[in-house]
């Protein structure tokens, strides 16, 4: 039976039993008054003498109340009849198309398939359960604690053409002379941990860690290889408008990233323009408002900035870092006006930064950057984002053409000097709908040119080590059928200059498909 035929048939049992119930309750009451007056009639003769004549007007009046109470009894009495006849009508066409229903399923369904669909729905139920069951230990196991942690992640898979030689093929940052070349990869996978901790002086604490295998142990961290490397990782305590932090991750300086899919272990406009290292920091936030729309956004941190280095040299430095040879940590600050939604709405922002060097000789120099950054919402599609900055020394940050500093002759005597450096990045975003997105981008990073002539007047030009000046532009789409999986196509091309000889180029033509988790 349907369920609309169920109601239908409560309802008509239900109208049913509520005109029987009606119909009782007036011959009842027609009984009772019928009853009243006659008892009161005969109450009426009994008391009155024999010898006396009853007056003929009040036997009269008794009677017609009794036959106008009876007439009134028989009028519901038909009434509610009619009622249960229609009644009858309805439930006998009820129950002639529960008939043919009934037929019709028995006809279209046997008992065999009948009994597989069940069977199917209980396996379904008990392998959601068991995935449930396995979910909950599987937490137990992993946290140790009652804290929540979240698994989460991203298998990407990527194609690539290289026209000429890059840095890294999967991901490059810069052109080299050479042939190019063509592969697969999946070595930009993400993997990474997010835990809730416990309440700390009136705070929330949070903490996650992000790994991929696009790193080798002999290298830099930004270079490439094959086993497990620590990308970032965050640990802060968060009160309503502050938070302290310690954390694995770009500079504060740089809070935008260009948006790709295809470039994740060399972010996209990596030493083109965008600050993008990762680097041990330790901070604070605050936010002032200014009102239920605008406010400002000050950081303050210390940060430990790394020695950079090219992938294609022989060897890497190891042990003790310039910036750790100071015995002086680095300090960074940003102050950022916003309006409305956090990390959505309008931002612009200005910073600055120094850290002191020390090479192993035992000179001293220091670096520095003052940079700005927008973010700046178009209308309800696009978005327009940039940054920019001018400094010295900023091969730690990701900028310098990988240089910190170079070696003058001054009276035959080898002068340590920090490199000046210019550079930024702008990317324009448009979307369409929820699921596509466009982006363009353009990225320059330009060590100052007098300097880097200067630093190989008396050496042979193959004696600086670093990039004179980078730059790369970048198109992608980015399509999204669900929140867990997207794909792109994503076209490149880089223009690198060395110390001397020509423009190097290479155009980079890349898929890439990533399933979330």
């Amino acid at each position: 039976m349907t369920p609309r035929a169920r109601s239908i048939k409560s309802m008509l049992r239900g109208k049913v039993l509520g005109s029987i119930r009606n119909i009782q309750w007036h011959v009842v009451l027609s009984a009772l008054v019928c009853h009243a007056l006659i008892s009161q009639c005969c109450i009426g003769w009994a008391q009155s003498d024999p010898d006396k004549t009853v007056a003929p007007q009040a036997t009269e009046q008794k009677v017609e109340q009794l036959t106008a109470a009876m007439a009134q009894v028989q009028a519901q009495m038909e009434a509610n009849r009619q009622v249960l006849l229609e009644l009858q009508k309805q439930l006998a066409a009820l129950q002639q198309q529960m008939t043919a229903e009934k037929a019709a399923s028995t006809a279209t369904t046997s008992p065999a398939v009948a009994s597989a669909a069940s069977l199917d729905e209980i396996k379904e139920r008990q392998a959601i359960d068991e995935s449930q069951i396995a979910t909950h230990e599987l937490t137990k196991v992993e946290t140790q604690s009652k804290y929540p942690l979240t698994v989460s992640g991203l298998i990407l898979f990527n194609t690539f053409i290289n026209t000429r030689q890059v840095d890294v093929p999967e991901a490059p940052a810069y052109a080299l002379s050479g042939p190019g070349s063509t592969g697969f990869s999946m070595r930009q996978t993400v993997l990474g941990l997010d835990a809730r901790g416990p309440h700390l002086f009136g705070a929330t604490s949070h903490a996650d860690v992000r790994v991929d295998f696009f790193a080798n142990g002999s290298r830099s961290a930004y270079t490439q290889g094959g086993i497990l490397r620590l990308r970032t990782a965050h640990a802060a305590l968060k009160w309503h408008d502050t938070e302290v932090f310690a954390e694995l991750d770009r500079s504060i300086l740089e809070p935008n990233a260009p948006t790709s899919l295809l470039a994740v272990g060399q972010p996209e406009l990596a030493w083109t323009g965008n600050l993008w290292t990762w680097n041990p920091q330790a901070g604070i936030t605050h936010r002032f408002e200014l009102s239920s729309s605008t406010r400002i956004q000050a950081q303050a941190a210390l940060i430990d900035p790394s020695d950079p280095h090219l992938p294609q040299s022989p060897s890497a430095p190891t042990g003790v870092t310039l910036a750790e040879r100071s015995r002086w940590p680095g300090a960074e600050a940003r102050i950022a006006l916003q309006r409305g939604e956090i990390g959505v709405g309008p931002e612009f922002g200005i910073g600055g930064y120094f850290s002191p060097h020390r090479t192993p000789e035992g000179t001293n120099f220091n670096a520095w950057a003052g940079t700005m950054d927008v973010r700046l919402p178009l209308a309800r599609y696009f978005e327009v984002t940039a940054s920019g900055y001018r400094g010295q020394a900023l091969g730690g940050l990701g900028g310098g053409g990988y240089i910190d500093y170079l070696e003058r002759y001054v009276n035959s005597t080898e002068v340590p000097r920090a490199l000046s450096d210019a550079g930024g990045w702008a990317q324009l975003k448009g979307k369409a709908g929820q699921r596509m997105e466009m982006n363009l981008g353009f990225g320059i990073d330009n060590p100052f040119a007098k300097e880097v002539h200067s630093s190989v007047v008396f050496v042979p030009p193959s004696y600086y080590p670093g990039l004179a000046r980078n730059r790369s532009y970048f198109a992608n789409a980015i399509y999204s059928p669900s929140k867990y999986l997207e794909f792109s196509l994503e076209y490149r091309r880089f223009l690198t200059n060395y110390s001397v000889g020509s423009t190097n180029t290479s155009d980079v033509i890349g898929i890439g498909a990533g399933y979330k988790f």
